[in-house]
Parts: structure tokens; sequence; C-alpha cells
């Protein structure tokens, strides 16, 4: 049920760092949050060679091709050894940028706006990061997306909307996928503990191997307006959920809606209030 093409279609819909989930050591989508930090590590001191960018004298950490926007407030671990890489025609105004755990790359036509960004991070094409996105570094962002809440540990796909506040922590996007206004991915157990988290498939226990796990949602999912996850969800491709619905951890899908609809079902309790 955990197999990375039950929830991707990367012959329909290619991925830039399909790589990523081809690597030595991956069996599942738990295996690749294992692996994001580390592929980011490598594909950004990859991009450090290549001929196409210039170094700005007066900001040696800065590599770009020209003509870009490129005036952050912030500039946070100059001196790391680590770069800033911006492909042609990408805009940057306002905003903090820290380099002192890794690098940032940002590839053309992108817009990013008052937002913070920490390394290793990697953000594709015509790709807009909106004011108050916090991006805490081990993300990569695909082409034609549209970002504004908080990452940390993430891939998310090509033509992915998140346009609004929301949260998504140790979780993989595919295709096509969308979060509406406050939805939000727990990670970790409520309890907190060192345990990893398990869940259910068909019935039969299955550990993920990690205490902390979000959201996996397959190609063309959706999660409505202030939903919220359980640690280790997984949806299968064309899966929707309604606002406000809380989702068990598990396995739904493919194809499938999931509602919360109290009133029709009884979960609301109603009370008559004492006159006054």
């Amino acid at each position: 049920m955990l197999d990375i093409n039950k929830f991707f279609d990367f012959n329909k819909y290619p991925f830039e760092h399909e790589k990523l989930f081809r690597r030595e050591g991956i069996n599942n989508v738990v295996d690749v949050l294992n692996h994001i930090g580390d592929y980011c590590d490598e594909w950004l001191e990859s991009v450090g060679g290549q001929s196409t960018f210039s170094v700005d004298c007066n900001r040696q950490f800065l590599s770009i091709e020209n003509p870009i926007v490129f005036s952050p407030d912030r500039i946070i671990g100059e001196n790391s050894g680590n770069s800033i890489f911006i492909k042609k025609n990408a805009k940057i105004i306002g905003g903090t940028f820290d380099i002192s755990k890794g690098s940032i790359f940002i590839d053309e036509n992108s817009d990013v706006q008052g937002a913070w960004l920490c390394g290793p991070t990697i953000i594709g094409k015509n790709t807009t990061v909106r004011p108050g996105a916090y991006i805490r570094g081990n993300v990569i962002i695909g082409n034609n997306s549209t970002m504004r809440g908080e990452l940390k540990n993430t891939v998310v796909m090509d033509e992915c909307d998140f346009p609004h506040p929301s949260y998504l922590g140790d979780s993989i996007c595919g295709y096509k996928t969308h979060f509406g206004n406050q939805a939000t991915a727990a990670n970790v157990n409520i309890f907190g503990g060192k345990k990893s988290i398990k869940i259910k498939i068909n019935g039969e226990a299955f550990d993920t191997g990690r205490r902390k796990i979000g959201i996996i949602m397959g190609d063309f999912t959706q999660v409505g307006c202030n939903s919220v996850s359980d640690p280790g969800t997984f949806l299968l491709p064309n899966t929707i959920v309604y606002s406000l619905t809380r989702i068990n951890a598990g396995v739904y899908g493919p194809d499938e809606i999931l509602k919360n609809k109290p009133m029709e079902h009884g979960i609301v309790e109603r009370t008559k209030m004492e006159k006054r």
C-alpha cells in the first residue's frame, strides 16, 4: 500500500527530482523522508559547478543568472560556505535568507516576497512563495506552484497550490495537490515521546520507523480548509478531504471523499440553554 508508484505517476507527471525517490535504501514512501536532506545537499553541490552562474563580487555567496531582482531584508550565514543560487528572471523582495545550514536555489521566473527561507532548500521554476511563508530547510518545491505556509523536511511537486497559512512537516505532496486555508498536517504524536509512529494497513499494524511523519498526498489529492491530519496519514491519488475534517492516521483512497458531517451523523451534542 505504501509503494511509491501507488502515490505518484512520474511517467504522466515527470518530476525533476524523481531521483530522490529512486535512491538506494528506499523501499516505500516513508523511506523517502529519511533522504530529503542528503539529496538536497548533493543536488545543491552539483549546481555550484554550473558555468551558467556568475558570482557577485561583493557577495561571494551569491551566484546569479542575470537579469534578476535580489533585495532581501536580511541574510544569515554569509560566511558559512553555503550559497544562494538564483536563475534568470527570478524576483526576491524582502524576507530573510538563512544559509547557515545549507544552500538555497531559486529557479527562473520564480517570485519570493517577504518569506523566511532556510537552506537547504530548492525552489523550482515559475513558483510563487508568498509573504509570511516559513521554509525551514530540507525542502523541495517543484515548478508552477504557490506556497505560503510553514514547511520542513518536505517535498512538494509540480503544479501544487498551498497558497494560505498551513503546516507541512515530514511530508510529501504529489502532482497538483492542494491545501486549503489553515489546513494542518500534524507530524508528531500529541504526547511526544520517542516511539515511532504506527498505523494500520488492512487491519495489520505497520511501524513507520519514524517518530515524525506528516501526510503523504498522492497526485491530485486535496485537503480542505481547517482540516487536520494525524501523524501518519496517507492519501492515495484523487482523494478529497472536505473542510473541517479530522483525518485519523491510516491509508485512504484512491478516488475517495472524506467528510466530517456531524449534523447528519449525530457527532455534535445539542443541549438546551437555561433561561435567564
